[in-house]
């Protein structure tokens, strides 16, 4: 079971340093809140999604890009926002480890920490049962620590840690 308590392995020598936890909002936002107890041991802020899904965890900071979605017209410039406003909170907060479960939106501060050297982890989506996601196969070159939730995913991806369900 992914839980924690897994993920707490990889930052227990990391007491002091600071976890970004993202995820675009909805369900791939629950899953990341399953991870709540180790938000809360470690400094920790959130990353997501404005939409009218309201986010709130006590204690945490946090922040907010555009929704995107790859068949607007304005993806791109989306995108590009949300891009420049990643740079913006990887600045001002240096996260040393950023943790996600994916989707669009996501993909620009990711790619900001691997270009600064810090570690990534990917869980793909609980809901994935035979299919790989867009953000999960591109995220997947770029991942300290990729989990999958569902032992067939191994298929796609072979380097990737399967430990279950993180529910």
């Amino acid at each position: 079971m992914i839980n924690y308590l897994c993920l707490k392995n990889m930052v227990r020598k990391l007491r002091k340093k600071k976890i970004c936890f993202v995820a675009s909002s909805g369900g791939h936002f629950e899953q990341l809140m399953m991870l709540e107890p180790l938000m809360k041991r470690y400094d920790s802020f959130i990353l997501t999604e404005k939409t009218s899904y309201e986010v709130k965890v006590d204690g945490l900071r946090e922040y907010y890009v555009p929704q995107v979605n790859r068949k607007e017209k304005d993806y791109l410039l989306k995108m590009l926002r949300n891009s420049l406003f990643s740079i913006y909170i990887f600045v001002k907060e240096r996260p040393d480890i950023v943790i996600t479960t994916g989707v669009l939106a996501v993909i620009p501060i990711c790619l900001i920490a691997k270009l600064f050297r810090k570690k990534l982890v990917y869980i793909e989506s609980f809901a994935k049962v035979s299919s790989p996601t867009k953000t999960g196969q591109f995220l997947y070159k770029y991942a300290d620590q990729f989990y999958v939730q569902w032992e067939s995913m191994l298929k796609f991806y072979p380097n990737a840690i399967y430990l279950g369900s993180i529910y």
